[in-house]
């Protein structure tokens, strides 16, 4: 049922102001504020008396006694369904979501996206994306202790990842350069995925003619660096979660921190939201993720060559975000990424 139906034009307009007013402000927003904007001609009094209607059929709630009136989850959903005008972007946020380096690989394009998401719409940006099965440069094993080891990987576009894996408690440091030059020898520019049969097999059969602890390395390492997820997550922007954040917000904010390290959960709350098509708005209640702390999850798929879709970006912060605004640049950023894809 649509509230927004049950109100004539005249409780529209007074809800549409208050909202907006209460996502410039922050603050619940009491009559004699409305009744001083020139978009609204009748008097206080009757304004209080919409803003008790509005209460009463779930659009408005009051923090505490004698406070103005702010927006309940239902209120901002209908706001953004029915009433919001969405804004455009101007030229200079065009032009920032564009500026793109040229020759960049896929993991620093959505890199640069995120950063510039963040900065634009002063949120924290999440983009969940498939890892991809790059060539590889080198391979070393380093002793961090015992049994442990870092696996340190060099990709052909030189990025560095670095893995911890289990070894055997007493294995030589030999073993660790021979699982190294083991793997090096048959790199030649290929992705582990490409190899990683090949050598699995001859692992097995003795052929690579390594000894058992070495032999076991390898494997581990074949497994740690070729296993895992398929997708990853890329997260930007924290530090603004806490700008401008009210005293009464901060516990809401560590809760939102600390739902963004549930990378996980993070990962299965926007890949839930890849159906469909254009720009999807998530309101407190209404991601799981993110209930506790009342914040909101505005979200786009982005699609590769083949017009797939192959990842969600988006921004995450509190409600009281600036809708109108931050839809256009999420939408906008999810079709120069899947324009770069081609």
């Amino acid at each position: 049922m649509n509230v927004l139906n049950d109100i004539d034009q005249r409780s529209r307009e007074i809800f549409r102001r208050l909202v907006e007013t209460y996502l410039t402000t922050g603050e619940p927003i009491g009559s004699r504020t409305l009744s001083n904007d020139s978009g609204i001609s009748v008097s206080a009094a009757t304004i209080r008396n919409v803003m008790a209607d509005l209460t009463d059929v779930g659009l408005l709630h009051s923090p505490h006694i004698s406070a103005g009136r702010l927006p309940t989850e239902l209120g901002l959903r209908l706001f953004v369904d029915g009433l919001m005008q969405v804004g455009h972007l101007t030229p200079e946020e065009r032009r920032a979501i564009e500026a793109e380096k040229s020759g960049g690989n896929i993991e620093n394009l959505l890199e640069e996206a995120a950063s510039r998401l963040s900065g634009l719409t002063q949120t924290a940006s999440l983009i969940v994306t498939q890892k991809t099965d790059a060539p590889l440069r080198h391979i070393d094993f380093v002793s961090t202790g015992p049994g442990k080891a870092l696996v340190i990987i060099v990709f052909e576009d030189g990025r560095v990842e670095n893995r911890v894996i289990e070894t055997p408690i007493n294995l030589p440091a030999s073993a660790l350069i021979a699982a190294g030059n083991y793997l090096n020898a048959r790199l030649n520019g290929r992705s582990l995925n490409e190899m990683r049969a090949g050598i699995l097999e001859e692992v097995e059969t003795n052929r690579a003619e390594l000894d058992l602890l070495t032999s076991k390395l390898v494997r581990q390492g074949v497994a740690e660096i070729a296993g895992g997820d398929d997708v990853t997550l890329i997260v930007r922007g924290r530090g603004h979660l806490l700008d401008d954040a009210a005293e009464q917000d901060l516990e809401r904010i560590r809760m939102l921190l600390d739902d963004l390290e549930q990378k996980r959960d993070v990962i299965d709350a926007l890949t839930a939201a890849r159906d469909g098509e254009g720009v999807k708005v998530f309101i407190g209640s209404e991601n799981r993720l993110f209930s506790l702390s009342g914040s909101s999850v505005i979200v786009a798929p982005y699609r590769d060559e083949t017009r797939k879709i192959v990842g969600v970006l988006g921004v995450v912060g509190p409600t009281r975000l600036n809708y109108a605004k931050v839809v256009p640049i999420v939408d906008y950023t999810a079709e120069v990424v899947s324009r770069m894809l081609k």
